[in-house]
Order: C-alpha cells, then sequence, then structure tokens
C-alpha cells in the first residue's frame, strides 16, 4: 500500500501579501507574533508587512541564519510574554523552520530533541498548537508548504522535527517580496529548492504525484535562476523561482537524500555557520554521480531536462551563478569532513537515497565536493 499525503493551503500570487489580516481572521488569530530576522527589519521589508495588516504587531527578529533551539526559546518567551495567538512567520526558511518549531512549543513541552524524528517524535507531535501563517521572502527551502523544521539543538545536532502537524495553515507566497534579493543569496536559495526537485525524484519511494512536481519545479528552476541571478527585479523570474521553491518542497514529501544528510550536519558546524543552499550546491553533483548507477532512466529524465549529463551541468549552473567552488573555499577542514560523514548516517534523510551509503563513502562524496 502507497500513501500519499498532500499537504496544506496556498494563496500564490504577485501582492498576496495585501491580505494577510483577512487570512489572520479566517484562522482565528488576533494576536499574532510575527518571527523574522534583523536584516529584514532593518532593510525595512517587513514594514510591507506592517501596513498590509494595518496596525503594530509584536515582533521577534532574533532568527539566527541556522535556527537553533536557544533562539527558539527565546521567542516563545516573547509569545507568551506578549499574550500571542498564533504565529506569522516573514522570512526565509530559517524564519519558517524557527516559527514551527516555536509553534510547536505552544503546545508540547521542551525540549525539542525529544520530537526529533530520528528520536521517535514523529509520534509525539499532535495538533495541539497554534495557527500559522508562513510568508517566505525567499525561493529555496519551500520551508512554509514543508512538513519539517531543521533546527541546531542545544545539544549540537541539527536534526528534523516532523510532523504534518507542523505544517503551516496557510502559505501566503508573493514573488513580490523577493524582487531585489541581492544575487548571491538569489542563487544560493535557488539551488536548494533545485536540490529538493532533483532528490526528491531520484527518492526510491513510489509517488508519481510527487515526481511529476519535482519535474515542474526542476524545469522551472532551471530556466528562472540564471535571470533571476542577473536581474533581481525580473518578476517572471521571481515567480517561476518561488513556484519552483514551493513545489520542491511540496515534492519532497516522498523523501530526499545523501544531498541533505550531509548538509544537515555541515550546517551545524557552529565555527562556520554555513549556507544550507549554498552547501546543497557544491554537493549535488557528487550525489548525483554516486547515484547514477541506481537511478536507471531517470538519469535520461534528469539529462533531457537539463540539457546534458546531470552533474556537468549542475557544476556548470554553479559557476555561472558564482556559488563557491567547494568546501574548502567554505572553510571546510578535514576533520570537519569526518565529523559530517559520520553524523550523515543519523540524519533522517540518510534512508530515503536510491543508494544508502556508508560512513567511508559519506567521506568520499565530500573529499570530491572538496
Amino acid at each position: 500500500m502507497t500513501t500519499i499525503t498532500y499537504l496544506t493551503r496556498i494563496e500564490f500570487d504577485f501582492g498576496g501579501i495585501s491580505k494577510v489580516r483577512t487570512y489572520c481572521e479566517q484562522l482565528g488569530m488576533k494576536r499574532p507574533l510575527v518571527v523574522s530576522d534583523q536584516g529584514l527589519v532593518s532593510s525595512g521589508l517587513l514594514d510591507r508587512l506592517t501596513e498590509a495588516y494595518g496596525a503594530a504587531l509584536p515582533v521577534f527578529d532574533g532568527t539566527p541564519s541556522n535556527p537553533t533551539e536557544e533562539a527558539v526559546m527565546a521567542a516563545k518567551a516573547q509569545y507568551d510574554s506578549e499574550g500571542c495567538d498564533g504565529v506569522i512567520a516573514f522570512g526565509g526558511g530559517s524564519v519558517i523552520d524557527l516559527s514551527k518549531a516555536l509553534r510547536l512549543l505552544t503546545g508540547h513541552e521542551p525540549p525539542l530533541s525529544q520530537y526529533a524524528a530520528i528520536e521517535g517524535g514523529v509520534g509525539k507531535i499532535t495538533g495541539n498548537i497554534c495557527p500559522m501563517i508562513a510568508v517566505p521572502t525567499t525561493s529555496g527551502t519551500g520551508s512554509e508548504v514543508g512538513r519539517a523544521a531543521v533546527i541546531n539543538l542545544a545539544d549540537g545536532r541539527k536534526l528534523g522535527l516532523i510532523s504534518p502537524h507542523m505544517l503551516p495553515n496557510i502559505a501566503l507566497c508573493d514573488p513580490d517580496l523577493t524582487l531585489g534579493l541581492p544575487p548571491f543569496l538569489t542563487a544560493a536559495t535557488g539551488m536548494d529548492a533545485l536540490s529538493h526537485c532533483l532528490e526528491t525524484y531520484m527518492a526510491p519511494a513510489i509517488n508519481p504525484p510527487a515526481d511529476a512536481i519535482a519535474i515542474d519545479g526542476l524545469t522551472r528552476g532551471f530556466n528562472a535562476l540564471p535571470a533571476a541571478v542577473r536581474n533581481g527585479s525580473d518578476r517572471q523570474a521571481r515567480w517561476e523561482m518561488m513556484m519552483a521553491s514551493m513545489e520542491g518542497a511540496m515534492a519532497f514529501q516522498k523523501g530526499l537524500g545523501a544531498v541533505h544528510a550531509l548538509t544537515h550536519p555541515a550546517g551545524a558546524i557552529k565555527e562556520l555557520n554555513l549556507h544550507h543552499g549554498t552547501l546543497n550546491a557544491i554537493l549535488m553533483a557528487p550525489v548525483l554521480r554516486f547515484n547514477r548507477q541506481v537511478i536507471g532512466a531517470k538519469w535520461q529524465v534528469l539529462t533531457d531536462i537539463l540539457g546534458g549529463e546531470p552533474d556537468a551541468v549542475i557544476e556548470q549552473l554553479n559557476r555561472d551563478i558564482g556559488i563557491p567552488s567547494g568546501l574548502d573555499a567554505l572553510g571546510v577542514t578535514a576533520a570537519h569532513l569526518d565529523r559530517v560523514a559520520k553524523a550523515a548516517l543519523l540524519d533522517h534523510c540518510h534512508a530515503t537515497n536510491p543508494r544508502i551509503a556508508t560512513e567511508a563513502e559519506y567521506r568520499a562524496i565530500l573529499e570530491e565536493a572538496r
């Protein structure tokens, strides 16, 4: 028996932010906490949300680039002290993931580690949580339609908290909010979206709807990303990238794979604080080569979409859009690689790669990505 589950309510179009107050009222939110980060506050983009809502709202702006349990607890303290009754996540994947974890704690006791998927936490997460609207301001993670929050826990591990209950009630996707996103952030988040589509398509589970969505997202994203990087005001490219990002996360309910099994622990290296999308971009080609012998006709499908051998095309795309040349350029050392390879075996994405890797094989993939 194959179980196929989709997803949540999505409101998608230019100018969609104008209806945010209506959506809050539909969910019964009278005093939502806005979760964001300092960059969005200082850039003035958060003002777009305040103007659309029509009133000042409490704001937690302490989201780090890789969300931490410490920051989640700080957000929960503000949620309680402000008497909030819901959450609006306004930002990229880090903001949305932190918001999901905060939302979890509105009806569940800490610590977060007990809800991690690899700790058997899926069944511990119930629907006893506050309502949430996710408003993405980047096109990459697709976290607005994802059932997981990936958090750097207090014990040093970067793990996924996963449950259908974690899905935001409404994903409010307004491509206007991504216009003018800087070229490198556009590139790195865009490669994150492409990695979701690629890994989902290669994952071995039977889910034809997910495969179809992943292929559509990959096609849109691959064609639009260079244009979005070149011209941050290209409205059509921004629309296509936000759709590709959303589709990648809609599809990865099927499962991800070795790219993410490696990038999750790599992103937990505290002294480096590496960007998730950048890591995905660098590791994508080596993982494609690792998987090639087991994915059969899917390799040719990817070749047809990308217009060449998938690994070579991805490497060229990385160069074209300014992704760093390899892990060495990010400050990753041999000692880091040993740690990451060992930790990848414990990541929830490890088991859904089409070719199950050993620690030595993970170490070889990382070496190839240097």
